[in-house]
């Protein structure tokens, strides 16, 4: 793990997605973060120590979900399936398949393995199964606050987790998505899908893996926009928790009461002409119910306050 000291920063962006504004200052204190994500090799321990099963592993409840179609109530996770031509963005079901069977150890589906990939982040992870983990390791899962603070590696106001440059002088810093998305992946960054974790350049305190490769779970129930930055100095924020968990439901589904977790870091799937989530101020909505070949998550542990 790798100490992230305690600090004030300013969080958010005023200039990208609604969400992510306003900009807001923030208080964090001292912890220790995982230098790179959970990976297939750590997640595999876990489950061999506790014979944990995954949520993508077990067969949805039907009150959980009024309305589903019983031939869809099969255990399963949703699948990154690229077209072969351009399609509507807007419709991410172009790109997105729910398939049986998928699920960590079988990432792209029943007949697929995670046979050479034990150093990539363990994906197809809900938000009860990466908090399972973290709790069998004597960690937690990270604050929204946390994480962009340590994602941000003391670079006050950067674009990215490096600087201000996507690619400086032409060069690569993370997994994301190069081409026109869903269809042309140039992987230019070498990497279709995910990449082996440490495989680019660390940020300023010394982090793996921050932006790109996989989203990461936080602790934060969602919120559509951040507060108001604190008026004097004296009321700044001290580790902020997030917003409530009425607020976190998905009001485009109101029949389903799922509360929804703030998402980190943005992906491999992450392009310039789709999702410029690339950035430690991004954020996503996620139902807790949820895994994906995109999601995965890292741990903290807290420093204890000084008297």
């Amino acid at each position: 793990m790798v100490f992230v000291p305690a600090g004030e920063f300013r969080m958010g962006s005023d200039r990208h997605y609604p969400e992510e504004a306003p900009v807001h200052r923030v208080s964090v204190g001292a912890f220790r973060i995982d230098a790179a994500p959970v990976t297939n090799r750590q997640f595999r321990k876990f489950v061999n120590a506790t014979n944990y099963v995954t949520f993508a592993e077990i067969a949805p409840d039907p009150k959980d979900y009024p309305g589903a179609l019983p031939k869809m109530l099969k255990a399963g996770s949703l699948v990154f399936t690229p077209p072969n031509t351009p399609v509507d963005l807007n419709d991410w079901s172009q790109w997105w398949r729910f398939k049986f069977g998928a699920d960590w150890r079988r990432p792209y589906g029943p007949r697929s393995s995670i046979s050479g990939l034990d150093d990539h982040p363990v994906v197809h992870v809900a938000y009860r199964d990466a908090e399972a983990y973290a709790s069998w390791a004597g960690k937690e899962l990270p604050t929204e606050a946390e994480w962009e603070y340590a994602a941000r590696g003391g670079l006050e106001g950067a674009e990215f987790a490096w600087g201000d440059e996507l690619t400086p002088a032409g060069k690569q810093m993370a997994n994301t998505w190069q081409g026109a998305f869903p269809h042309e992946n140039k992987a230019l960054d070498r990497y279709e899908r995910t990449s082996p974790v440490k495989s680019f350049p660390p940020n300023g305190y010394g982090i793996y893996d921050m932006i790109g490769n996989v989203w990461e779970w936080t602790v934060d129930f969602w919120t559509t926009r951040h507060p108001a930055d604190a008026a004097k100095a004296c009321c700044v924020p001290q580790n902020p928790r997030g917003g409530p968990e009425a607020e976190s439901y998905d009001p485009c589904q109101p029949e389903i009461r799922i509360p929804r977790k703030v998402l980190k870091g943005g992906s491999h799937l992450c392009a310039p002409n789709y999702c410029r989530r690339y950035r430690p101020a991004a954020r996503h909505a996620e139902p807790v119910d949820t895994s994906t070949s995109h999601v995965g998550f890292r741990c903290v542990v807290r420093e204890p306050a000084s008297r």
